[in-house]
């Protein structure tokens, strides 16, 4: 209809388009000026975070182009039942919430924040280009062994980068220093740049011209990114190498990567075997949490004791929200596909609304927050909580009063998109970098490494459930207006219990405050706060919460 270069269904489309092209071009240009300027600092700041800054740009932009089409990638390309591949998305997007504690790990012991990024960089590029070898479709199709490698190459590649890239941002700085939280301010924008242009760009070269252009772009993405890195590594001024240089001696650098490599072999045959991923975290996960009680039981002090309960209780609540905010790029996007009046624009490119309001909220909740605690009212961190899981369930329940208001047998009205989407970002801003913050302030200083383990690993369950609460909408072979109304059911029953089950939250977090003790919290129970990662489970600002 509309044509520039690319053809295009409707002017919004066009638009959205050319924009995200523009805005991401723009952020690329202005990077490259700034780290190739001969002065050592821009804007007050070292030019490594800039550096940072473009790279994990361009992962995240390859990682959210790859999963904005993953999900009917799988159902129209591979052919898999709505069913399986919400379990096999689910399974994959837990396994991305697990290997950043082995990455973070290695680097801590060995490699150091700078090899180790660079490693899984080199890993994402080859997963997110195996990506583009589509073959001829069809489970049977054998270059499907190469989906999976691609996917495994993602995962771990995702678990050497994500858990040691923010954390060199903060190395650049001393912890007094006044410029910290605006550097992770910057750094949080790449993120959310390269999320949201991807979303639309790949989005709607894949669903519109080929798989292989969407996914072709989000490798080529990830390739700049790579080579930002590599060449910039001078700008980073030593920070990020390896502790004790040693340890890598006599081949045993290779011997790390050797691991990873395994680890992309065992990451390939989980995700073909999703019931192995569910049993890791099962196993793992409950072994995990059972071993925190048991150290803060016989080996803390009351008041440590109590701080250890009370994260615990955050830890396990906020699998509830990851299991309903992760259903955004399996069953919410397939349900905008399907049953959405869209005027014709991809459903992929509606994955960038979240982004986009995060960018667009984040700042006014930061404020939010410290105005509250100047006059003595900000809500506690459980509270926080509690009103996270309302809003995501709300946000299903205007979903699916909008969808049938409209009528079943029609088209449920965009702006219930954009509903559904604004409630789920309000309630992760409520959730997510409070609940990273509120990680570091009650661990004592040597279990801070494992009440964050046991955070992701909640995050990847929270992943995982997901799946299997999107396979529940699957309505194949039932028609188009049964089989919304399969999803609707399954969206007011969640959306229902995530309310109760936030209300209930609600009600005890006064209990759970008292559990925190933070009259008699000390500072150097922060150390670290602003050195987790930046998005969605990994948090995205951290406001200074009374509690």
């Amino acid at each position: 209809m509309h044509e520039f270069i690319f053809t295009f269904d409707s002017l919004f489309e066009l638009w959205t388009f050319w924009i995200a092209v523009v805005a991401l071009a723009a952020f690329l240009l202005g990077g490259t000026y700034i780290v190739t300027r001969p002065q050592p600092e821009f804007a007050g700041h070292p030019k490594g975070l800039f550096l940072l800054f473009l790279a994990e740009m361009w992962e995240r932009f390859s990682y959210y182009g790859m999963r904005a089409l993953l999900i009917f990638y799988l159902v129209q390309h591979w052919a898999f039942s709505d069913g399986d591949a919400s379990i096999i998305y689910g399974a994959y997007t837990a396994l991305v919430y697990i290997t950043p504690v082995v990455g973070g790990y290695l680097a801590d012991r060995y490699l150091g924040q700078r090899k180790a990024v660079l490693f899984g960089a080199v890993l994402l590029t080859f997963g997110h280009f195996f990506m583009a070898f589509e073959g001829t479709g069809g489970q049977d199709d054998p270059t499907i062994n190469v989906f999976w490698a691609a996917l495994a190459l993602i995962i771990v590649g995702s678990g050497f980068l994500k858990a040691n890239i923010s954390v060199i941002v903060g190395q650049l700085y001393s912890r007094t220093d006044i410029r910290r939280d605006p550097a992770y301010t910057i750094f949080y924008m790449g993120i959310n740049v390269g999320a949201a242009t991807a979303s639309i760009i790949c989005g709607f070269l894949g669903q519109t011209y080929g798989w292989e252009y969407g996914f072709g772009l989000a490798g080529f993405g990830m390739l700049i990114g790579l080579v930002f890195f590599v060449l910039g590594k001078p700008l980073l001024l030593g920070k990020g190498e390896p502790k004790d240089p040693a340890k890598l001696k006599g081949g045993k650098e290779w011997g790390i990567y050797g691991a990873g490599l395994a680890m992309v072999a065992l990451c390939w045959a989980a995700i073909q075997y999703q019931e192995l991923v569910g049993y890791v975290l099962g196993a793992f996960g409950g072994g995990l949490v059972l071993y925190v009680l048991f150290t803060a039981v016989t080996k803390l002090a009351p008041e440590e004791r109590d701080r250890i309960f009370a994260a615990m209780f955050l830890i396990l609540t906020s699998i509830v929200f990851w299991a309903l905010f992760e259903q955004a790029g399996s069953s919410l996007n397939l349900f905008t596909d399907r049953h959405v009046d869209t005027a014709g624009v991809n459903a992929s490119m509606f994955q960038s609304i979240n982004a986009i309001y995060i960018v667009l909220l984040a700042p006014v909740f930061a404020m939010m927050w410290q105005s509250l605690a100047r006059k003595g009212k900000e809500p506690s961190t459980p509270m926080k909580f509690g009103l996270a899981i309302v809003q995501v369930g709300l946000g299903f329940l205007v979903l699916v009063w909008g969808s049938e208001g409209a009528g079943v047998g029609v088209p449920t009205p965009v702006i219930f998109i954009f509903l559904i989407y604004l409630l789920h970002t309000t309630g992760e801003l409520c959730l997510s970098p409070v609940g990273l913050s509120a990680m570091n302030r009650l661990s004592p200083g040597h279990m801070a490494s494992l009440i964050m383990g046991t955070w992701f690993f909640a995050s990847a369950t929270g992943n995982f459930a997901a799946g299997l609460i999107a396979a529940a909408t699957g309505g194949e072979g039932v028609g188009e207006e049964a089989g919304k109304q399969v999803v609707l059911d399954v969206y007011e029953t969640v959306g229902l219990y995530a309310v109760g089950v936030g209300i209930a939250a609600m009600v005890v977090s006064p209990l759970i405050k008292k559990l925190m003790h933070l009259d008699t919290l000390k500072d150097d129970a922060l150390e670290g706060a602003a050195e987790a990662g930046l998005e969605a489970q990994e948090g995205g600002v951290h406001p200074a919460t009374k509690g």
